[in-house]
């Protein structure tokens, strides 16, 4: 996974900005972050939830042109890093957690960082 931290706040867990490890290069323009949206239905249109929460490639190669900002093609997602791949995957699965999934995980996430 990119080492770079994923931005993103409990008041607003509808969008995420993901920093990856290999930026895209779009003619002479370099995407280094991509923001995902929350999906709403129509972004989900033809998508399987159970396919997007096992993280099936496929499925989340179909959504991430709907949700991300600025606007990926199909090419630019095909040939994204693993690892860059993985980490937006991850973002996705997120989005499907509810609100006491989410709290959760953050205290989990707390009781097993290194305490310093």
């Amino acid at each position: 996974m990119a080492d770079a931290p994923i931005e993103s706040t409990e008041a607003s867990p509808n969008t995420v900005t993901v920093e990856l490890s290999e930026p895209i290069k779009r003619g002479e323009q370099t995407i280094a972050s991509i923001m995902l949206t929350k999906p709403r239905g129509g972004a989900l249109r033809g998508l399987s939830l159970q396919s997007l929460l096992q993280n099936d490639v496929v499925a989340v190669l179909t959504l991430l042109p709907r949700i991300s900002n600025p606007p990926l093609t199909a090419p630019e997602v095909d040939n994204l890093a693993a690892d860059d791949l993985a980490e937006l995957a991850g973002v996705v699965r997120g989005f499907f957690m509810s609100a006491t999934e989410r709290k959760l995980m953050t205290m989990m996430l707390e009781e097993f960082a290194p305490k310093t």
